[in-house]
């Protein structure tokens, strides 16, 4: 969660510089994983401050230049995580360009030691903010990230979009440069064949591009060079990881009507059809490409004459899965509801549509990705804000898993377990002790000590959870199969106890869903939230009276005008 605080921070500086000007830097959430996008946003990183450093440099030069020897601690090496003093004022020259390749690595190597709340954001993260805000500066930025973020760091493509995502819009000039810089079409999509992370990383770049510039600005970055080399980065020649890349990068830019139509006229889904057939493939990296290109065929690109998947699923076992009415449009879910994906840039997360209260219940994950994720169990209580970054294990009435990190999380706060790092394939245990009222979380087979934290304020009410950082995938077991490592311990399932409707199995492509919406009536005086009961409920001191009972319960502040909840009242008048 720490990566999507960073992102408040940084945020917030650019709205409060004049008031800021003496504290030090706040600390943020990594996420994770993690780590939210929403509040991941189009903000300027700026310094206007005394400039300090820059003084530093000049008198330093001083003192040279007068060849007087002296001992001064600011000519000693800094600490490479250590935010730098707030920069220069409006007036004066920009600091020395820094070695931009070793601050992308340096943040990269960084982002995953960050598991505190009282820890600083990265100095490099920080002077790369201050470098993009320039054309120059962000062209350097882009072009590193495409050139030093190895193939093999699970983290690597989530950092490409924290970076980017919190770097200042791009301006016209900016993009096309980079478009000329990169020179993009089909030939270049076969050069360098043996060297994919080149590729990986630049699908990166234009899907953050895309879905941080909906609209015409995405609409004029994609020129037919960049779609020619996207298209020819899915076919089957190529490494997987940039299949995969390529995908999501199209994904993105299809969020804008004009360029959905241009992707769809190139005969897209056709390639997608035979990638599908990868959905359950060994490779896990081949499984991720098939999710995608099975989720694109039913919900962007469709395919005249293919039968949507979740009519042909067999959901028959199935009684428990993951529940697709309370989750955002950003995280996948596949139609057996069973597997969850996120490619977006905050923090996704979603949970069972089993509740518990009593007994000991197991379920397993299977990892299809290694970078961050928080699984665990979350309660009724839990609160996931995905844009703020908050997800399970993020407050007192969650706990999980974080495999990456190799962290247990409980209050937004961390501590270490000794698991080692999972990797794809890895199967983790979840078990819920409701009567010894604990938790033990399993890395294949091998258990952790209890975990008892979450009982000092919540008992009941128990859903299996899970929160996702950017690129990351899992499948879940609540029991319709056999699970890999069950517990020594007698215990239940969810898939043993739940029911399901047949047509609350069904998870709906989005054009689909949107159609049945479209054909929902709302009553005039219903809740602005939920939208199915009555408005009768007024909010104390703001007054505003455009909530249901039920909803004004779980907000803390007025969805209006933000003012801090002090009473609800019922409106008798309101009551039929």
């Amino acid at each position: 969660m720490i990566v999507f605080g960073w992102a408040v921070f940084l945020a917030s500086r650019s709205l409060g510089q004049g008031l800021l000007l003496t504290l030090e830097e706040h600390i943020a959430h990594f996420l994770g994983t993690g780590g939210a996008a929403a509040a991941m946003g189009n903000s300027c990183i700026c310094r206007d401050d005394s400039g300090a450093e820059d003084r530093v440099d000049t008198q330093q030069q001083q003192a040279e230049n007068n060849a007087v020897p002296t001992v001064d601690i600011r000519n000693q090496p800094r600490d490479p995580v250590r935010p730098p003093r707030r920069g220069r004022g409006p007036h004066e020259p920009r600091r020395k360009k820094q070695n931009v390749d070793g601050l992308v690595l340096d943040t990269l190597a960084v982002i995953r030691t960050l598991v505190d709340n009282d820890q600083e954001p990265p100095y490099s993260m920080i002077t790369l903010h201050e470098m993009a805000e320039t054309d120059e500066g962000w062209l350097d930025v882009v072009q590193s990230l495409i050139r030093v973020i190895p193939l093999e760091d699970p983290l690597g493509p989530a950092v490409i979009t924290l970076l980017l995502d919190e770097c200042p819009l791009p301006t016209k000039d900016a993009l096309q440069k980079l478009t000329e810089i990169l020179n993009l079409n089909g030939e270049v999509a076969c050069q360098d064949s043996g060297h994919p992370a080149k590729h990986r990383n630049t699908s990166a770049v234009l899907g953050c591009l895309a879905e941080k510039l909906a609209g015409p600005a995405s609409i004029g970055l994609l020129s037919p060079g960049i779609l020619e080399y996207l298209l020819q980065c899915l076919k089957l020649q190529s490494h997987p990881t940039v299949m995969l890349f390529a995908l999501i990068a199209l994904e993105k830019f299809a969020q804008t009507s004009e360029n959905k139509l241009t992707i769809s006229e190139s005969s897209i889904s056709n390639r997608l059809v035979t990638l599908e057939s990868w959905t359950h493939d060994p490779d896990y990296l081949k499984r991720q490409v098939g999710f995608c290109a099975q989720w694109s065929l039913d919900n962007l690109f469709l395919k005249e004459g293919r039968q949507l998947t979740y009519e042909k699923v067999d959901l028959s076992s199935i009684r428990a899965m993951l529940n697709s009415n309370d989750v955002s449009e950003y995280l996948k879910i596949s139609p057996h509801g069973l597997e969850a994906r996120c490619d977006a840039s905050s923090f996704e997360s979603v949970r069972c549509t089993f509740c518990v209260d009593a007994g000991v219940w197991y379920y397993e994950v299977t990892v299809i990705t290694s970078g961050v994720m928080q699984i665990g169990w979350a309660t009724r209580d839990s609160k996931f804000l995905n844009h703020e970054g908050y997800g399970i294990g993020d407050d007192e009435h969650s706990c999980a898993y974080d495999g990456c990190r190799q962290l247990i999380w409980y209050n937004a706060r961390s501590k270490p377990h000794l698991h080692p790092c999972w990797k794809e394939g890895d199967t983790v245990g979840f078990l819920l002790d409701l009567n010894e009222k604990q938790m033990i979380f399993f890395l294949n087979g091998n258990q952790l000590p209890p975990e008892k934290q979450v009982f000092s304020s919540t008992v009941s009410g128990f859903f299996a959870a899970a929160s996702f950082m950017s690129y990351q995938q899992c499948e879940f077991n609540f029991g319709a199969k056999p699970f890999k490592y069950p517990p020594s311990m007698k215990f239940s399932t969810f898939n043993d106890y739940a029911f399901l409707r047949a047509e609350e199995k069904i998870i709906l492509p989005r054009h689909r869903r949107l159609a049945l919406l479209k054909q929902v009536s709302i009553r005039e005086n219903c809740c602005s939230l939920c939208c199915d009961e009555v408005a009768d409920t007024q909010l104390k001191p703001c007054g505003h009276s455009d909530l249901c009972m039920n909803c004004a319960l779980q907000l803390e502040t007025c969805p209006l005008c933000r003012k801090e909840i002090v009473s609800r009242v019922r409106q008798i008048s309101h009551i039929s």
